[in-house]
């Protein structure tokens, strides 16, 4: 199994195209769809990226994998749906809490559907299949959202936003329906029991102190060094120190554009009567 990343400095993301060398059998993680809110323009040069080293290798894709609904980029699912037809996008089934909760925020009507149909596939906790050679466990890890999975290949895991490298930390939880308690067990009662020499694959580095940039590490680090949750932290300290930190944090800033996508299987809204697409963005009006 050969797992490459591609990052995208705009977002600070991590995307992985995971293959077999032998069977060329290969499933793309968290792919990233370029957005500027300045100007509102959408391009494909981060998701391009991956599907010009798919037809290098000659790579035979045979699925998209999102770890959760995210607020920080746009999902680049539907252009390689395009580019490689017939691929499927799985997605954890939690995914219907996330969008009932977002419906609502976005006023998107009865017509939005809440029971995940935006996905080829809904996968559940401990959910256990093949895309080809590469044999793939589905490990149910809210907090961050209800819906994040994280997904077990081989000797490695891809944790989504659950966690960070270990000097930066673990996801945050003040999104609708996050939680600080969820997200302790998920990390220390389900990633915490996988092997130590599990390969750990973060979707995000921040690069704390200006280091280089990092995506891996393993559970066996996370346990020893990760700066907020190391192995023996105790839930209700974790839970409090998560609470007062996320009230400091201000809201992503591709927050409202990425989650009114992601909740839509990563599809742009449908174009108006005059061609043009639209994203909706509530208003924070506040009394001065």
């Amino acid at each position: 199994m050969k797992i490459e990343h591609f990052y995208d400095a705009r977002t600070n993301t991590l995307s992985y195209l995971v293959y077999d060398e032998r069977t060329r059998d290969a499933l793309v993680i968290d792919p990233v769809l370029d957005y500027e809110p300045v100007g509102s323009k959408v391009w494909e040069e981060s998701v391009g990226a991956i599907a010009a080293r798919i037809g290098a290798l000659d790579l035979r894709l045979g699925l998209l994998l999102e770890t959760h609904a995210h607020a920080d980029h746009l999902s680049g699912s539907q252009v390689l749906k395009r580019r490689f037809p017939g691929v499927p996008l799985a997605i954890g089934a939690a995914i219907t809490e996330v969008q009932a909760v977002f419906r609502d925020i976005y006023d998107l009507g009865p017509e939005f559907r809440v029971d995940g149909s935006q996905f080829d596939r809904l996968l559940h906790d401990g959910e256990r299949f093949a895309v080809g050679a590469l044999h793939v466990e589905a490990i149910a890890t809210p907090g961050h959202t209800p819906a994040c999975m994280s997904y077990r290949i081989g000797d490695a895991v891809f944790v989504g936003d659950a966690m960070f490298m270990p000097d930066y930390g673990a996801g945050r939880c003040d999104f609708p329906a996050g939680s600080a308690r969820a997200l302790w067990r998920s990390i220390t009662r389900r990633l915490y029991t996988l092997p130590d020499d599990t390969r750990m694959f973060v979707c995000h580095d921040y690069q704390p102190g200006g280091r280089p940039l990092a995506w891996q590490t393993t559970i066996g680090e996370q346990k020893a060094d990760n700066v907020q949750l190391p192995a023996g932290r105790e839930e209700d300290d974790f839970v409090a120190f998560r609470t007062a930190r996320d009230a400091t944090l201000d809201a992503p800033k591709l927050l409202y554009p990425s989650v009114q996508v992601n909740i839509d299987g990563g599809r742009l809204p449908r174009p108006a009567p005059n061609g043009r697409s639209y994203l909706k963005i509530p208003l924070d009006i506040r009394e001065s």
